[in-house]
């Protein structure tokens, strides 16, 4: 699968991008791209929830009643459930919400994103740039330059580079990732997929394994 490489000011270099088949042009699995996706999702949860039981409620232990002849229910005490100001029964627990998956699923997962990323069109290959310092404007004009500066934007570089990636931190809808750090929820997330030419063997190395 071919691909035009553009520069930074939207134009093309007459490179191609070779996208590997395996990669780029696999039949998607939906359910391992569910899976994937809930794992993503389920690992952001704090899990700190909690609220007080019974036994942590400041109150007194006495009988609040005789046990019978009231007509009403017994009640033992005052920090029960059921009345006002008492503790919370079967209340949230601190927990992890964190669910494992298996490597080979996982890849699957991002392969199947990419080739349903590739199917719309939605991947733009871009060559290596960098930024002398970082600046927020000059990550701009680039969006402008692809005319994506009102869509959800993942940059993939190949190689750390602090300067591009503080550059887009400012940014709501733009993102900046290295290949190793892909996720097939950040990819299915963007309305545009921008891959730097030195990030493609990267992302072909890590799926193939």
């Amino acid at each position: 699968m071919k691909v035009a490489v553009l520069d930074i000011n939207g134009k093309e270099t007459g490179r191609k991008a070779d996208l590997s088949s395996d990669v780029f042009a696999i039949e998607p699995n939906n359910h391992a791209v569910y899976l994937d996706v809930k794992q993503y999702l389920a690992n952001q949860r704090q899990g700190t929830h909690k609220s007080k039981e019974r036994a942590e409620i400041t109150g007194s232990t006495r009988k609040i009643k005789k046990q019978k002849g009231t007509g009403t229910a017994r009640a033992g005490s005052i920090k029960s459930g059921v009345f006002r100001g008492g503790g919370r029964m079967f209340g949230p627990r601190p927990r992890s919400y964190s669910i494992k998956l298996n490597k080979n699923l996982k890849r699957l997962a991002r392969k199947s994103a990419f080739s349903i990323k590739a199917s719309e069109e939605a991947i733009v290959v871009l060559e290596d740039f960098s930024f002398d310092s970082p600046k927020t404007k000059n990550f701009t004009n680039i969006l402008k330059a692809l005319d994506l500066q009102n869509k959800k934007t993942l940059f993939v570089l190949g190689a750390t580079n602090n300067n591009v990636y503080l550059s887009s931190r400012n940014l709501k809808g733009s993102e900046v990732v290295m290949s190793s750090e892909l996720s097939t929820y950040k990819i299915l997330n963007a309305n545009r997929v921008v891959l730097l030419e030195g990030a493609l063997e990267g992302i072909v190395t890590n799926l193939s394994k």
